[in-house]
């Protein structure tokens, strides 16, 4: 299920539900960022048969990039060398490259590609895999009301809501604090308790279908909620978690790299080194401790903050820390090729004729899911490439 921050606005969807009330907080302070659901959108179950059936358009499939191969003075693409599971091996030559693998496969392929320059294509000034972000996640509180608040504007209920609330900080007040974006979201303890973190599910089962699973969570919690009534906790209907995402810092340091390990087709594996900092538990922590003012100084409720958070000088993480599997970074945007590996049209520097589409590209992450801005990149991108091929025509 896909979620794009700020289609509309608070005061939209007010009009539409009159029912949706928002927490009495300091607008000086908190903000509303609305979020609007979308059915579960797959790429290849989307634009499949349109790609195929394209008369513009030739569609491989099983060919996998094994070498991206330049010129003497590597300005320059001439042909990428694909293979396909059962060995066969062939090369494509172009006027135009565009990689459009995922920041982690983009960064794989440039320094794979080596066989001309011992340190990868378009990776000059050692650039290539670095500032890996993602968006960290984890539960970070609980909320309890003193009597029923009327949460619908801010509840996450899978496969009944179609827009919701999620608090986070004005500009002003980062800036002031100097913290990162971040975003809170709140679920109903009884529910919360109930769920696993993200990265448990995949470690268990990294094939594992999340797009499908509002029916399969629904009735797990029907056939396991018994089991909190029973402890006889009172007034958990009162009670929130609160789960919150937040954008990383980009760091050098945290990166992609390659692995000593091949695959089964002789390519080196990727080998991530995510880092986290003392700024981002900062940012955390902040985020958390003013809203929990906030429902204090409302008096509607207590928040509860983790154990982790509770102390500023800790900086340790919570064993429920997961991810949003945004990943995003690793060849990133600057017009100086000693600070970004594209330029702003996401032209690799120093390589006429090579482009990154992708969320890799992306200098900062923010706090909203990637999706939306890094089709707009490719949109941009596309237009970019149009406008090349007509004036060389």
């Amino acid at each position: 299920m896909e979620l794009h921050a700020n289609d509309y606005s608070l005061e939209y969807w007010q009009k539409q539900d009159p029912t949706l009330v928002k927490f009495p907080f300091d607008n000086e302070l908190i903000l509303n960022k609305m979020w609007q659901f979308s059915p579960p959108s797959r790429f290849l179950t989307n634009y499949r048969d349109i790609i195929s059936e394209s008369k513009n358009i030739n569609l491989y499939t099983y060919a996998n990039v094994m070498n991206i191969t330049a010129n003497e003075i590597s300005s320059k693409i001439e042909e990428v060398e694909i293979k396909s599971a059962v060995g066969k091996s062939h090369k494509v030559r172009a006027n135009q490259f565009i990689l459009a693998c995922g920041a982690i496969q983009n960064a794989r392929i440039l320094l794979a590609s080596n066989k001309q320059i011992a340190i990868g294509l378009g990776n000059g000034n050692d650039l290539v895999g670095r500032y890996f972000m993602e968006h960290f996640e984890l539960k970070t509180s609980e909320v309890w009301f003193s009597k029923d608040y009327p949460m619908k504007l801010y509840k996450n209920i899978l496969g009944e809501t179609k827009a919701r609330a999620e608090l986070g900080l004005k500009e002003s007040i980062q800036e002031k604090y100097e913290v990162l974006n971040g975003t809170v979201s709140f679920v109903p303890l009884s529910k919360a308790k109930l769920w696993k973190p993200l990265i448990e599910k995949q470690h268990n089962d990294p094939f594992y279908d999340y797009s499908n699973n509002s029916n399969s969570i629904g009735e797990k919690i029907k056939r396991k909620l018994s089991k909190l009534k029973d402890r006889n906790i009172k007034n958990i209907e009162n009670a929130y978690s609160v789960f919150t995402r937040m954008e990383q810092e980009p760091k050098f340091f945290s990166r992609i790299c390659l692995h000593d390990e091949k695959d089964s087709l002789g390519m080196p594996k990727a080998h991530l080194k995510w880092n986290l900092n003392t700024l981002e538990k900062k940012s955390l922590r902040t985020l958390n401790m003013i809203i929990a003012r906030q429902m204090g100084i409302a008096d509607i409720g207590r928040m509860k903050l983790a154990e982790f958070l509770v102390d500023e000088d800790d900086n340790t993480w919570s064993d429920s820390i997961s991810f949003g599997r945004h990943h995003m970074g690793t060849t990133r945007m600057d017009d100086d090729p000693k600070k970004g590996v594209v330029d702003s049209n996401c032209k690799v520097h120093g390589i006429s004729n090579l482009y990154i589409a992708g969320s890799s590209c992306f200098p900062t992450s923010g706090a909203a899911n990637p999706t939306f801005t890094l089709v707009a990149l490719s949109l941009r991108l596309s237009d970019h490439i149009k406008n090349l091929i007509s004036k060389n025509s």
